[in-house]
């Protein structure tokens, strides 16, 4: 076999290489959706992602015979102090020696600052991308959703990689009615002061840093939880703006406080199939004819949340139902027929009853792998 090259990415050029491998490598996957390379390369930016500010991230590329054959990344919040780095951005060919020469060199550079331990794959974090495809190749990713060969998890568990957490999809037939049990609950007479309202976008600030602020509480107390901070909710502001629909993002206040919300966010990767992740010269009309026009017909639910305190109690119970109710009647009325709820924890028991409460099903799962550096 060929020598094989590790390449640190450390230009826009070498950057572009390693966002557009996968897309050789998925050569021939129907279910396969390149990524808009726009979006990815700002992903990639520590000039526009904030994570960068607190995050330290190296990236490499595998290349033999002038071929990029691999890639990886490797990633160190600062702000973490139990010694955990993350590998992520995973893609290579069949060939576990190149596999495990991309997570000696991942390996190796987390070792050198100090981590005790390897968890991931993230790309970049657990409030991107999470987790290593290993059911449901069969379907299409949804937005920001990962899509991974189906050998790459043999390659990753022979490499010393054990299982830490599995995360979930849902996916839900928004054309069907409630099961009566909640269309019962959600009929019930509500307390005065909650107040059940969509997004206003002339308070569209606000409302976003109310979601960030009920995200943070929300879910503090979950696994490898990464609070979003005031630059993370500034950039989610100006990147959601564009393809959000006021109507499909709710909240609930009580006692005039946002209590809970959740966010629908049309499925672009439906939209952008046959783009090739490019948007000029003609991508840009072909996406906004397909969002704007013709219609997608897929949805994904990426954020829901309900304060802590009032998890518990009739509220608790009520308030996710009452916002997923509001969500599918708007998304039906755009022409959606379905809508994915992910991700979720495999132990998150309390929102896995929720989503088969639906009659969703668990139609992907991710996993998250971990090993220690001796």
């Amino acid at each position: 076999m060929s020598a094989i090259t590790i390449v640190p990415v450390d230009s826009a050029a070498l950057t572009q290489r390693f966002i557009r491998l996968p897309s050789r490598l998925h050569a021939g996957d129907p279910n396969w959706v390149t990524p808009l390379d726009m979006e990815r390369r700002e992903a990639l930016s520590p000039k526009h992602n904030p994570l960068f500010g607190h995050t330290d991230v190296q990236l490499w590329l595998a290349v033999r015979n002038g071929v990029d054959v691999g890639r990886i990344s490797a990633q160190i919040n600062r702000d973490a102090t139990d010694g955990v780095g993350h590998f992520g951005m995973l893609a290579a060919e069949n060939d576990a020696a190149l596999i495990k020469l991309l997570f000696d060199t991942a390996e190796g550079w987390l070792k050198a600052r100090g981590m005790r331990e390897s968890l991931g794959p993230f790309s970049l974090s657990i409030n991107e991308e999470t987790g290593l495809l290993i059911k449901g190749h069969d379907t299409p990713p949804m937005l920001m959703m990962g899509h991974d060969r189906d050998y790459l998890a043999g390659h990753v568990e022979a490499l010393g990689y054990a299982k830490a957490k599995d995360v979930f999809a849902y996916l839900s037939d928004i054309t069907k009615p409630l099961p009566n049990s909640i269309v019962n609950l959600i009929k019930r007479p509500l307390p005065a002061t909650f107040k059940l309202r969509h997004m206003d976008f002339k308070h569209y600030r606000r409302d976003i840093e109310s979601i960030s602020a009920i995200f943070n509480d929300a879910w503090a107390a979950n696994w490898r939880f990464e609070p979003l901070t005031a630059a993370d909710t500034d950039h989610l502001a100006k990147a959601m703006r564009p393809i959000l629909n006021e109507k499909l993002v709710w909240l609930v206040d009580v006692d005039g406080e946002p209590a809970g919300f959740g966010v629908c966010l049309p499925n672009i990767n439906e939209a952008i199939a046959d783009l090739d992740g490019k948007l000029l010269p003609f991508g840009w009309m072909k996406l906004l004819w397909r969002l704007k026009v013709s219609g997608v017909k897929s949805a994904r639910v990426p954020l829901m949340g309900v304060r802590r305190k009032y998890a518990t109690g009739f509220v608790g119970a009520v308030l996710p139902f009452l916002i997923i109710d509001a969500m599918r009647n708007e998304a039906r009325k755009l022409g959606y027929e379905r809508a994915e709820l992910s991700w979720i924890l495999e132990d998150n028991m309390p929102m896995r009853r929720i989503n088969e409460g639906l009659g969703s099903t668990a139609y992907k799962t991710y996993r998250v792998y971990r090993k220690a550096l001796a």
